[in-house]
């Protein structure tokens, strides 16, 4: 829990973006916010970590609406990062139409987005860390990058990441860990890594032949005259969750003791500060805090998680940055005689249109896109929704990826993967190949046409949903639940495994699922090797031509008791 210091710390500081609504003109709002009023930091002793995560390949500002569900169960119900809406706009003291519950929050999303703008950008995020590491010094400041950086866009996709290492390089971190970046396949993985200015650390990743590390586990730096070790933790499900046959060799998983023993043998080297870098997720890293000792920071990554101000859990910090370049974290130490005596920390939203982009990374970022500036910018369609992805069981992006498979695939059912990333386009927007590729670009995009017994799709949708809503965190694997269309059903995200859900009905006749009847069903992203289809985002720009406009209804044929 936050104490007293805690919020009056965070009131203090966030005093400029909370302190006027909404309801302004955007010039208005604009004039009120400024880059120094982002920067504005209580300082605490020699030590400066800075975080950045989940960026997906995203180089220019964007919107990104938050999540409009973000259930917790168990012990984590109830409690950051499971709140959104209202719920967190109380427990963290934000005024509602202000510029952190823009930021933070989906509530009068896009009013609000046309209010303040976009957010991100890498040129303003180099902006943001250039002009720290100038007032901190240098020798004060550890960048640190928490993974899923190479995947999510056009550019990433067609350069298989060269984009984001070229972009990155001017960054500078000091290190990284991945998930995404797997899907390169390993031979890619490699090359780029080794191309690395920096290390790429992975506690928790072994041969399958010897068990030997595949990657650096930790890392150490001199920093603010103490010694930090930083230890990487890679997303220990990625073969669960992305296709094994890309990188075959390699062995992940939570691996706590050879964590704990990377700890211990850190501390044993002279580490008087040992950061976690973490691409495990907010509830797992909340449990492994309490599990593990000796670790006095995690900067977690992998669920998209964003959250004012670190928590504490024992003595150990978690700071969760969000995602898509959206916030920069930083968490100030205080260090006498060996240990962490002291604390601030902050995320700072990178609002767009108030922050001067660094030429030297906005140069970049052009010479890497021009190849592809027309047909980035070609546009294939208009919405007249809100287009978004995040939420626990539907976002209307999926919903029309959805839509389109059936229709494309001549299917009855389809499903979509629960993916965190994904950008947002606002009601009048056109939808460009950029757009498009935002919520689609990955090595594995065939679109399957399978036939599977309702007995399996009941089957299939409580294995996710146990995946997502497990009340043992190391069970949980991120992401939200598998989206579906042509169907619907209810869930209990309290409920035992094979018990979460129930009424699933056929939407086109409104009959129930039959356990015993074949259905046909379209769905993308299959871990499964050799799976035959047109690519997704292909189908995606045929479908969308045809309708020219998109005008998504509400989707209430998931209901979550």
């Amino acid at each position: 829990m936050h104490s007293r210091r805690d919020f009056l710390q965070f009131a203090a500081v966030a005093a400029t973006l909370t302190g006027f609504t909404g309801k302004l003109s955007r010039a208005n709002a604009q004039q009120k916010l400024t880059q120094d009023d982002l920067l504005a930091f209580d300082d605490k002793g020699k030590i400066t970590l800075l975080h950045i995560t989940d960026t997906h390949a995203q180089l220019k500002p964007l919107y990104f609406r938050p999540p409009s569900e973000n259930i917790g169960v168990g012990d984590y119900a109830g409690i950051p990062p499971h709140l959104v809406g209202e719920d967190f706009l109380k427990h963290f003291g934000l005024e509602r139409g202000s510029a952190l519950a823009y930021a933070h929050t989906m509530v009068d999303y896009a009013d609000m987005a046309r209010t303040y703008g976009r957010l991100g950008g890498l040129d303003r995020t180099a902006t943001l860390v250039n002009a720290i590491r100038a007032e901190r010094g240098e020798d004060n400041v550890l960048m640190l990058d928490g993974g899923d950086t190479w995947q999510g866009s056009y550019t990433s996709l067609k350069t298989q990441a060269q984009d984001m290492i070229e972009c990155m390089g001017l960054l500078k971190p000091d290190a990284m860990v991945g998930h995404w970046e797997f899907t390169l396949g390993a031979d890619r993985v490699m090359e780029l890594v080794e191309s690395l200015d920096y290390p790429f650390l992975a506690s928790n990743i072994v041969d399958t032949d010897w068990e030997e590390p595949v990657f650096e586990s930790t890392a150490m730096y001199e920093v603010g005259g103490s010694s930090v070790a930083v230890i990487g933790q890679a997303m220990p499900y990625t073969p669960i969750a992305n296709p094994r046959w890309m990188f075959p060799e390699w062995s992940f998983g939570l691996r706590l003791e050879a964590l704990q023993a990377n700890v211990d043998k850190a501390r044993a080297s002279g580490a008087e500060v040992v950061v976690l870098l973490s691409h495990n997720g907010f509830d797992v890293d909340r449990k492994l805090a309490a599990d593990l000792s000796g670790i006095d920071v995690i900067l977690t990554g992998h669920t998209h998680d964003a959250i004012p101000q670190a928590i504490k859990v024992d003595n150990t910090l978690i700071l969760a940055s969000g995602s898509h370049g959206k916030y920069l974290g930083r968490i100030d130490l205080e260090v006498k005689n060996g240990k962490v005596v002291d604390y601030s920390s902050n995320l700072i939203p990178v609002f767009s249109d108030v922050i001067e982009p660094d030429p030297v990374m906005a140069a970049k970022i052009d010479e890497v896109r021009a190849p592809y500036k027309d047909e980035l910018s070609r546009v294939i369609g208009k919405t007249d929704s809100l287009l978004y992805r995040r939420g626990n069981f539907n976002g209307t992006w999926d919903d029309l990826i959805c839509e389109a498979m059936i229709e494309e695939r001549d299917a009855e059912l389809s499903f979509s993967p629960g993916f965190r990333w994904g950008t947002t386009l606002l009601p009048g927007d056109n939808i460009t190949v950029e757009d498009l590729y935002t919520q689609t670009a990955m090595n594995y995009p065939e679109v399957y046409r399978l036939e599977f017994t309702g007995a399996r799709i009941k089957e299939v949708l409580e294995d996710v949903c146990d995946n997502l809503f497990n009340a043992d965190p190391y069970f949980q694997q991120g992401g939200d639940m598998v989206r579906v269309g042509g169907m619907g059903y209810s869930c209990t995200p309290g409920a035992s495994m094979g018990s979460r859900i129930n009424n699933m009905t056929l939407l086109a006749t409104g009959e129930p699922i039959d356990p015993a009847k074949s259905y046909v069903v379209a769905g993308w992203a299959s871990v499964n090797e050799g799976v035959e289809g047109p690519a997704i985002y292909d189908l995606m720009e045929t479908y969308i031509g045809k309708k020219e406009v998109i005008n998504m209804k509400a989707n209430k044929a998931v209901k979550v008791n």
